[in-house]
């Protein structure tokens, strides 16, 4: 799906998003900090579906509610139609969130359980000042449930009385109520079956296509994310190591740790499924308080080099028809000139992870614990 260059509705120049980790009872001290989202770039453009994807722990879910303004971004900017959220305090900001919508991850814990459904889609519009008008609000409230497929009948009960499916539409009508431009969907359909996951996947493609929404869609499920999306950005550690096209990611995947990703997908062919490239990572994960110098992915890359990996960051640049990726031999492994070799397992020690210049963490003295 093409459109214009220009045409930007979101964009997030060097977002960084650290957690202070802290230790005492009495008196809190800072001992290190997690490096959830550690300088991330990108453009989403109007109309567009925007899939991120990545391990558990990556940051995804934290760079999506930086975006809204639910977790404070450290440094950076987040310009949402020319605007920089990050900027904004009290009313404007409280202004701007009407554009800007978040579904979920967990259809049950996001709706309050002792709120019926009329309640629950009346409070977004009622601290917008969108229920003025009684006999209007109500013609309101029965077009969003049609929107999500859900009956009129619906808006006297309670979340408890619908299927995981079904609260997952009414979470897509909250986000809907207060007529938004951008939807943040956080796992939209990783909590349902799957013939429940087809139907939340289409409904929200359907209403796109109706009301104009830019989406994005925060997902692990890599199948689920290629068709919906129209451009993928991959996610390791904080930090995004490659964006394209959801097709060109699929066909020619140029990250290390993007392959790595893709070789994971069951093919149903057994005859394909056991000739195919297969990537196993070796090691574990690297802790978010603590990453690796240079390359964050170099301490499990098959592709790693002895120059540069470890010591230089490599940046998110583009080599050619919009695709990016963050890494110094992208061309070389591309080419076939760097063949993968076999990775030594490193084993993350927990003592001194949070910040290797402190030592062990300090729980305080026993004065201070008292």
């Amino acid at each position: 799906m093409t459109r214009p260059a220009g045409d930007v509705l979101l964009e997030v120049d060097d977002l960084k998003v650290h957690f202070p980790i802290k230790r005492g009872v009495v008196f809190d001290r800072t001992v290190g900090h997690v490096y959830a989202v550690d300088g991330v770039d990108l453009a989403i453009r109007r109309g567009e579906t925007y899939g991120l994807v990545g391990e558990s722990g990556c940051g995804k879910s934290t760079l999506g509610r930086a975006i809204l303004r639910l977790n404070e971004p450290t440094s950076g900017s987040v310009k949402f139609d020319g605007t920089d959220v990050a900027q904004l305090k009290g009313e404007e900001l409280r202004k701007a969130r009407r554009r800007m919508q978040m579904i979920f991850q967990d259809p049950m814990s996001s709706l309050d359980p002792r709120q019926s459904v009329e309640s629950i889609l009346l409070e977004g519009m009622h601290a917008h000042g969108l229920d003025k008008d009684k006999e209007a609000t109500q013609r309101r409230l029965r077009q969003l449930l049609a929107a999500v497929g859900l009956p009129e009948t619906s808006l006297r009960k309670y979340p408890h009385e619908f299927s995981g499916g079904q609260r997952q539409r009414i979470g897509i009508a909250r986000a809907l109520a207060v007529e938004p431009d951008l939807i943040v969907a956080d796992e939209p359909v990783s909590a349902l079956d799957v013939s429940v996951q087809a139907q939340v996947v289409n409904l929200l493609e359907d209403l796109q296509a109706q009301l104009g929404l830019t989406y994005v869609v925060i997902a692990h499920d890599l199948a689920v994310v290629r068709h919906i999306s129209d451009r993928i950005g991959v996610m390791y550690l904080g930090a995004l190591v490659e964006e394209t096209d959801a097709d060109s990611l699929y066909r020619d995947p140029l990250h290390p740790y993007t392959r790595a990703l893709l070789s994971a997908i069951p093919v149903p062919d057994p005859q394909v499924e056991d000739t195919r490239e297969q990537i196993l990572l070796a090691g574990d994960l690297p802790s978010p308080a603590n990453p690796p110098s240079g390359c964050r992915f170099h301490t499990r890359c098959p592709w790693k080099q002895a120059s540069l990996c470890d010591t230089d960051r490599p940046q998110l640049r583009e080599i050619g028809g919009g695709h990016r990726v963050a890494c110094h031999y992208a061309e070389d492994i591309r080419d076939g000139r760097i063949q993968p070799h076999e990775v030594e397992p490193e084993l993350v020690e927990l003592s001194g992870a949070l910040n290797p210049d402190l030592g062990p963490p300090d729980v305080g003295t026993a004065a201070e614990i008292l």
